[in-house]
């Protein structure tokens, strides 16, 4: 899991410039509260909206990037003098919160900007309850929020622009389909409230003052997840992260006392290990959040290990409020999303092969490249949906082998798909008809795949596919290797049976 997060492989440097650019980014917003008059509370609440302005914005555009931005105080103001004004009024505050926290999740039916959005509107009330805002403190805190916004913003599109030498990525959206309860945004905007009532009710229930912390547990196990299998090992994962951070806090964060100097110190490693780790390790990331909230906190004038150990407390308790949450209310099962990314990796596998027949043929437009950055994205998403179903601690063996399998084959499929758009995209590759003829054979074996059975289609494995002979072009050993992958993903994929989602 170390070697994971901090030896990852990282192409053109894009996480490290992603963290560097957070720690600038944040700092400068940070710095810039104190010559202009505002408190310790207020710089406190800016350098979160910093955060949160530099790390939950991910439209495919840099010009989306710059829209969803902007719209982050729109959205995140009204919330904050909302959580103000209820401060002293506790039923209310809570209706409020578990409403922000169901809208929050509704709102990832629309996208980037949606989910962005979203994350914003609960960490402002959320800060609201860390900071206890009342109303008198409103007009210095929004004034925060918006400099720090602005700060932020200038330097990640006007000093350290790297998104714009940066092909955009293809917009990866999740399966959403349907309507009303077949959704999957509105059974998970259902389970997030369910499971953040029952945390703010326990929570409340271990301390009235620091209660927030299990609801906040209960949010950030939803966000990016789809399945129960997901949130299940995302829980884990909070909890793992949160519990070595702690620890981490008890050496780092306590015995500077509140120091500026060397707590600012900390709260920039922080800052740099949330953004670094992010990509490649949740577990590592919420190590990183807690080291930070310790240092704040210790800032603050407030840490100490009793506080450190309730934190621990309300985290788990926020976990079993998701996990409760997906197992009884709505369940999203593992196997209905991952047929659903892996119907899409396989479709995506169809149209690189398409693109690259097209290629082939001589056409000028077909561009496979590109769509073997979407299937990339795509393989991601696979990974992260049998996730639960790899993981060391999952009883299920023989489905933990399928999985396993499938995983291995789609890298298969991918590493060819890659290897045959490079061949296409030399001038000079061969339009020998046996390519395209291939090519279509390949598009057959995927169709097959997936088709269901009941539609007469053939099933890959009853499709005839021509030997070609170890001295043939590249190409076509790409496409005879590719094609092999794909008629062995028949045993894993039709070895049981599915229950597809809505997508």
């Amino acid at each position: 899991m170390l070697k994971r997060a901090f030896v990852a492989p990282d192409p053109g440097r894009v996480r490290l410039r992603f963290a560097s650019r957070a720690v600038l980014g944040i700092g400068l917003a940070v710095a810039l509260c104190g010559p202009a008059g505002l408190s310790l509370v207020a710089a406190i609440t800016g350098g979160l909206a910093a955060l949160l302005a530099l790390f939950t914005v991910t439209d495919p555009t840099v010009r989306g990037q710059a829209v969803t931005t902007a719209l982050l105080p729109a959205v995140g103001l009204p919330v904050l003098a909302l959580a103000a004004v209820l401060h002293d009024v506790p039923v209310a505050r809570d209706a409020a919160f578990l409403a922000v926290v169901g809208a929050g999740v509704y709102a990832r039916r629309w996208g980037p900007r949606g989910h962005s959005l979203g994350v914003f509107a609960f960490m402002t009330f959320f800060a609201a309850q860390f900071l206890h805002t009342v109303p008198g403190q409103l007009p210095e805190l929004c004034a925060a929020v918006l400099l720090s916004i602005a700060a932020s913003s200038a330097v990640r599109f006007g000093v350290w622009p790297y998104e714009r030498r940066l092909p955009a990525p293809a917009a990866v959206a999740p399966p959403t389909g349907g309507t009303g309860l077949a959704r999957i945004t509105t059974r998970q905007a259902t389970q997030a409230t369910v499971g953040a009532g029952i945390a703010l009710v326990v929570g409340q229930a271990l301390s009235d003052q620091r209660w927030y912390w299990a609801v906040g547990a209960t949010w950030w196990v939803f966000v990016n997840t789809t399945s129960r299998g997901e949130t299940l090992v995302r829980g884990f994962r909070r909890f793992l992260g949160t519990v070595l951070g702690i620890v981490l806090g008890l050496v780092v964060a306590l015995p500077l006392h509140g120091e500026p100097v060397a707590t600012a110190v900390v709260v920039a490693a922080g800052v740099f290990g949330i953004f670094y780790a992010a990509a490649v390790s949740y577990t590592w990331m919420m190590l990183a959040v807690t080291v930070m909230a310790s240092a704040l906190y210790g800032l603050l004038g407030l840490l100490d290990p009793a506080l450190l150990a309730l934190r621990v407390t309300e985290t788990a308790v926020g976990a079993l409020g998701a996990v409760l949450a997906v197992l009884l209310v709505l369940p999203v099962t593992t196997h209905s999303v991952t047929d659903a990314w892996v119907e899409r990796a396989l479709r995506c596998v169809h149209l690189c092969t398409a693109e690259a027949a097209a290629r082939l043929a001589g056409s000028e437009t077909a561009d496979p490249a590109r769509r073997v950055v979407e299937l990339e994205q795509i393989l991601a998403r696979v990974r992260l949906s049998l996730a639960p179903l790899v993981h060391p601690l999952s009883p299920l063996r023989a489905r933990k082998g399928r999985a396993r399998h499938v995983l291995e084959l789609l890298d298969d499929c991918a590493r060819e798909v890659r290897g045959l758009a490079s061949v296409a995209a030399d001038p000079e590759a061969s339009h020998d008809a046996r390519l395209v003829a291939a090519c279509w054979r390949v598009e057959s074996a995927v169709e097959a795949l997936t088709a269901a059975p009941a539609d007469g289609r053939p099933h890959p494995a009853e499709t005839a596919a021509v030997p070609l002979g170890p001295g043939s072009e590249p190409v076509l050993a790409h496409l005879h290797a590719l094609e092999r992958a794909l008629l062995e993903l028949a045993v894993p994929l039709r070895g049981a049976a599915r229950v597809p989602a809505a997508a």
